[in-house]
């Protein structure tokens, strides 16, 4: 892993149904939105043209991987049918493919099933909030063809985790779910694993921030490290703002993630995180001969 006193001088690589991907670190993660109840409005498309439109916008702003979702995860987001978001997802993802071959999709999904249909369709990684635990059949998939996957931790589910959210005490829950579902997955045959501690799902205010401060503990575990808090309530709730006022906020903390052993961004603005990330590297490297 990246230590925080050099600079992001590596690539990740990952390899997905034959295909090689290959990014420099800090990557950022364009959030492309199919849902129409997303937490932040701004970041929702439906139409085809807004759909390939802010793809490229967000290419064009320095993202390396276009994460598409077709499920809302805001807190009480209740559950759609798995024909729900398959018919959501795999048109854009289709259409996406066709007219940008060479950019890597991530799909933002808890169900085996979808995640197999959107790697057929030309997809390279699986994004799942619940870290395999929703569907069983997750591991068995990601193992037997080490599709990159990005795992998730979660207390509870969208509709019910911040019903007991998680607060002082939060990274020894963290650590129990990696060491336990890392193995799960390693021993499935998976290795190109990304860990995300999940801001916002399930953690209190103070949580989050204790995640934040604490965040270079998860590079023991030998992955990349995810962090997602673009526009989330852990930036209003101190500013006493809402999210479409939320972007200095998420810069801030996006800053700080980066500084604490982060190599990849998800967010809603792609130009502004790039920004960040050239910042941080050369920050780091400043000095280095």
């Amino acid at each position: 892993m990246t230590d925080k006193n050099t600079s992001f001088s590596r690539n990740l690589n990952f390899r997905c149904m034959g295909r090689d991907y290959s990014f420099k670190c800090p990557i950022v993660m364009g959030i492309l939105n199919l849902t129409p109840d997303s937490f932040f409005e701004g970041s929702r498309f439906s139409t085809p043209v807004e759909v390939v439109q802010k793809t490229e916008e967000m290419l064009q702003h320095g993202a390396g991987i276009i994460d598409l979702g077709a499920i809302s995860t805001r807190p009480g987001a209740k559950e759609i049918s798995q024909e729900e978001e398959a018919g959501r997802l795999i048109p854009a993802l289709r259409r996406l493919v066709r007219m940008f071959p060479k950019t890597a999709f991530s799909i933002d999904t808890y169900r085996s099933e979808i995640a197999r249909m959107c790697i057929e369709e030309g997809a390279v990684m699986i994004n799942d909030i619940s870290g395999g635990r929703f569907d069983p059949n997750m591991k068995d998939f990601i193992g037997a063809y080490n599709i990159p996957y990005i795992m998730m931790h979660m207390h509870g589910t969208p509709e019910t985790m911040q019903n007991q959210p998680l607060g002082n005490e939060i990274m020894n829950d963290i650590h129990k779910f990696f060491s336990a579902e890392i193995n799960r997955f390693q021993q499935a045959g998976a290795s190109q694993l990304i860990l995300d501690p999940g801001f916002g799902f399930g953690k209190t205010l103070n949580g989050n921030y204790i995640m934040l401060r604490r965040l270079d503990e998860l590079r023991q575990y030998g992955y990349p490290v995810l962090a997602g808090m673009s526009r989330k309530s852990m930036i209003s709730k101190v500013l006493g703002i809402n999210s479409t006022d939320a972007l200095n906020g998420t810069t801030v903390v996006n800053t700080i993630a980066l500084l604490h052993g982060a190599e990849l961004l998800r967010v809603h603005d792609v130009r502004e995180a790039s920004e960040v990330a050239a910042i941080v590297d050369k920050l780091q490297e400043a000095g280095i001969e």
